[in-house]
């Protein structure tokens, strides 16, 4: 080895650009962000998302759900592809569509898809609520198929929390048969829920495109095309009138395309790059209060003392689940398909 080999090789250990030799240079970290900017990423987050449920609600008013879905994800998609390949993102090999398409198909068409069909029963607000247990269910599904370790006490105390405020949520109905809440409706979105946790499991076994963004593009597309060929089978295309649409609906369907698709899902993008995984994932308690809360203003929707009562106990068992999760892994690095694995969980 030249001497200078040597030299440049006692420098980079010394600066802490290279932690031992055969190692390679770190990259240089990115730009400290602004206040500014992380109060307008958490925001979108946080109220965006959280507003989706009831922009769902209008949109459904008029559209049918799957047809609704299908064109926003389509929509969204194509915007999103064509902005990653604008910035010099290669095109993606027709092998590398597979895993994406199908985990979009479970994704949009299993978990958005149910979620807007129920929309048209059950209120925005229990909805979110329901949609709230995902964490509870990946968890499950993650031990059942044994992708992670046995789960300490404080995580089995959060998931027995979160069934039984689910339980709160439904029983006045389930034993009073008041028809209050539509359990047809409610169990579509806990199916959901369900189908979308099986996915985002699987995602975690495959090999996903480098690029987040251009991943969830191809998701999109690939759920898209599932919920529009969904709406043909079930012949919401066949017997759609576009006159019968009324402005509400399309604005509502604007909305989730533009907002909660493209901008909020950038900023979500964008925070992973700048924010720890544990403060980014904090949206999942705030976005089922704004739910219940612009649905009871906006929509006239009740809010039950049983709603209040299973709404605390939902978000307590949630954070216990996730404190338990971060105790867990603590020590361990995260690969990309995990620090990724939620990043298109919006409504």
């Amino acid at each position: 080895m030249r001497d200078d080999q040597v030299v440049e090789i006692r420098t980079l250990l010394r600066s802490g650009q290279l932690k031992e030799i055969g190692g390679r240079p770190r990259k240089a970290s990115a730009a400290r962000p602004t206040t500014a900017s992380l109060v307008a990423a958490f925001a979108a987050i946080y109220l965006i998302w959280g507003s989706t449920y009831l922009a769902i609600r209008y949109a459904v008013e008029t559209f049918p759900p799957l047809l609704m879905m299908g064109i926003r994800h389509l929509g969204a998609g194509a915007v999103l592809y064509a902005w990653t390949r604008c910035r010099g993102t290669p095109a993606p090999q027709l092998r590398e569509w597979v895993h994406p398409m199908l985990i979009g198909a479970l994704l949009f068409f299993g978990g958005h898809g149910s979620l807007a069909w129920a929309e048209q029963r059950v209120p925005s607000g229990i909805a979110a609520l329901l949609v709230a247990t995902l964490p509870m269910w990946i968890v499950v599904l993650a031990r059942m198929t044994a992708t992670e370790r046995k789960l300490g006490g404080r995580a089995l105390i959060g998931l027995v929390l979160g069934f039984v405020g689910v339980a709160v949520l439904f029983g006045p109905d389930v034993l009073r048969h008041n028809r209050e809440l539509n359990l047809l409706g409610a169990g579509a979105v806990l199916l959901g829920t369900f189908i979308w946790a099986a996915g985002t499991i699987y995602m975690r076994s495959v090999k996903m495109p480098e690029s987040a963004v251009m991943s969830s593009a191809m998701q999109m597309l690939g759920g898209g095309a599932a919920l529009m060929v969904g709406a043909a089978v079930f012949g919401e295309t066949a017997n759609f009138h576009m006159a019968a649409v009324t402005a509400r609906s399309w604005l509502a369907l604007a909305y989730l395309a533009v907002f909660g698709s493209i901008v909020a899902f950038t900023a979500y993008s964008w925070l992973h790059t700048v924010a720890s995984p544990s403060r980014v994932s904090t949206y999942a308690y705030v976005n089922p209060v704004v739910a219940v809360l612009l649905g009871w203003v906006l929509a006239s929707e009740k809010v039950g003392v049983f709603t209040v009562i299973a709404m605390i106990i939902i978000l307590v068992g949630v954070g216990l689940v996730n404190a338990g999760q971060k105790d867990e892994h603590a020590p361990q690095q995260t690969n990309g398909n995990e620090e990724s694995e939620t990043e298109d969980a919006v409504a």
